[in-house]
């Protein structure tokens, strides 16, 4: 049943007349009466909170019980249920029900008198909305927080958006089954290989079939190992696709606009990133300004080719789950989003951590908030996640699902779980002390065979097989690359 944001009485304003029209709720309420399957089919979900008379809103909702027991609701049914209601009383008792089926003709207007019960009580929630936001930001009397009354506001406006949405449900299997097909559809235009969000990456791409909807997907590794870099190139090469697909009039369905949560690099930071590896760029003397004109030209001319890309930026500190789902709903409704990343998971806060400050707890609550996120608004969730530093006291390095940090819950509600693993980040920690010795001889081969390799490692694949991919590392861009074999 559907529940309308309610906020208290006493916030309703005395001056503008409330959006009401009570011959449409009494005609609604007969002809549910009249016809009681009609309930079922009225096109809106409406709840007792949506009526603007409270007697009728009791009514409403006595009849949906009775239909939910597989009993009928008329007036008589109803009027023991109501033997002691003061308000049915007062306007007659049975002979008021009784009245509001005496014409059968309301059937007939059944479905638009439900839709404006329901479009006018929208109408009432956001005066009482507005009418608390003011009263908050008058009152000073406790701590003023105006970016917690934003939010709050912003999550309170989007509850009223959703209460119309009547997407969810029960799905027949010929919806499900045309579903299917349009995805089996998009992978054979990609050409055979990607059904999802283009990450860029063929082996990647192979691998996963593309970035699915409602995934909740983890990118894992520890610092240094290049995670940011690669969630960066996913973003940028998903964006990229949509920005070409615009420009060419066509819709391969790999491409995606991408809203991108930097918890803690800045936007120009990450932008510098994307231009850096977009003009192919030493990042870290971009950073210094140490470059020349031609360099800079370079720059110059990868920023105003990237000027229409559909990559959002929100660089926003200690971001809890709520508010970040909060801001991800809005993107998604102005920009139709259709990849969210999240660097990284570590750095959200629960809205609900307990009095003995388990992280663990917390965690757990940010990953089910991330995947309810992504079943939510239909598209991929890429989150980025630490690993415990247990990987450093092995032999080998490579790290395992076990690793995954603070909570295994990070591993029950991802539906992919890829590693990022540089074996020479680790190689170059033993350089040995002396280099006219055999053992710096034997190190230095070994550090030219493992220069600039990388991989990424499947450790949870929910919809296919598990296997290690083969890229290739280029530091100075921060970027990463298909290895010659996975092309």
């Amino acid at each position: 049943m559907a529940t309308l944001l309610r906020l208290p009485d006493e916030t309703a304003p005395a001056g503008p007349r409330q959006p009401l029209n009570i011959d449409a709720e009494k005609a609604l309420l007969g002809a549910l009466l009249v016809e009681n399957r009609l309930l079922e089919e009225l096109g809106v979900p409406l709840g007792e909170d949506h009526f603007a008379e409270p007697l009728h809103g009791r009514i409403f909702a006595r009849i949906r019980s009775l239909v939910d027991q597989n009993m009928l609701a008329s007036p008589v049914t109803l009027a023991p249920l109501f033997a002691n209601d003061p308000a049915l009383a007062e306007l007659g008792g049975q002979a008021y029900l009784a009245s509001l089926a005496e014409d059968p003709a309301v059937v007939l207007l059944a479905r638009d008198c439900a839709r404006q019960v329901h479009d006018l009580a929208l109408l009432r929630a956001l005066i009482r909305l507005g009418t608390e936001m003011v009263n908050r930001a008058c009152d000073t009397s406790e701590a003023i927080a105006p970016r917690e009354q934003i939010e709050a506001a912003e999550a309170d406006l989007f509850r009223i958006a959703d209460a119309g949405d009547i997407s969810g449900g029960a799905q027949s299997f010929a919806q499900a089954a045309t579903r299917a097909v349009d995805m089996v559809a998009r992978a054979k235009r990609s050409g055979g290989s990607i059904s999802g969000v283009t990450t860029g990456f063929s082996g990647l791409n192979r691998t996963l079939g593309g970035l699915q909807r409602s995934d909740l997907v983890i990118l894992a590794g520890r610092p240094a190992m290049g995670k940011t870099a690669l969630a960066t190139n996913i973003a940028f090469n998903a964006a990229w696709r949509r920005a070409l697909d615009e420009e060419e009039g066509r819709n391969s369905g790999t491409g995606a606009a991408v809203a991108f949560f930097s918890l803690e690099m800045s936007a120009d930071q990450l932008a510098a990133r994307i231009l850096a590896q977009r003009a192919e760029l030493n990042s870290e003397r971009l950073r210094k300004g140490e470059i020349a004109q031609e360099e800079f030209n370079r720059l110059a001319r990868a920023a105003e080719e990237l000027q229409h890309l559909p990559l959002f930026i929100d660089d926003t500190p200690a971001l809890t789950v709520a508010a970040l789902r909060t801001r991800a709903r809005r993107l998604k409704r102005q920009h139709k989003i259709g990849l969210i990343v999240v660097d990284y998971l570590q750095l959200l806060q629960g809205t609900s951590r307990q009095a003995d400050g388990s992280r663990v707890m917390e965690v757990s609550e940010i990953t089910r908030g991330l995947k309810t996120l992504a079943k939510e608004l239909d598209v991929p969730v890429l989150a980025l996640s630490q690993l415990s530093r247990q990987v450093e006291a092995r032999p080998d390095k490579r790290p395992q699902l076990a690793d995954l940090r603070e909570s295994g819950t990070i591993e029950q509600d991802a539906d992919i779980v890829l590693f990022v693993f540089r074996e020479e980040y680790y190689h170059a920690q033993k350089r040995p002390s002396d280099p006219a010795s055999d053992e710096f001889r034997r190190w230095q081969e070994e550090e030219y065979r493992l220069r600039g390799l990388a991989e990424v490692i499947v450790g949870k694949n929910r919809h296919g097989a598990t296997r290690i991919i083969d890229m290739v590392f280029m530091s100075e861009f921060a970027s990463f690359g298909d290895a010659a074999d996975e092309t």
